[in-house]
């Protein structure tokens, strides 16, 4: 997925991510990721988001 192909202005430049189990596609958890959150998910592997409430990035499992 290319970061700059998502419409970014819809929710003050944040977009919604699904986590699913890959196997049982199973929703795991919903959050918001804005584009520095999509960025270091695709290049550590490890999903990042972007917490409204706290201002900042945070990692699934912190």
């Amino acid at each position: 997925m290319k970061v700059e192909t998502l419409d970014w202005e819809k929710v003050d430049g944040l977009i919604p991510a699904i986590i699913q189990d890959v196997a049982t596609r199973q929703v795991l958890m919903m959050g918001y990721m804005n584009k520095e959150a999509l960025e270091k998910t695709q290049k550590t592997g490890k999903v990042h988001f972007y917490s409204r409430t706290k201002q900042r990035l945070w990692m699934k499992g912190e």
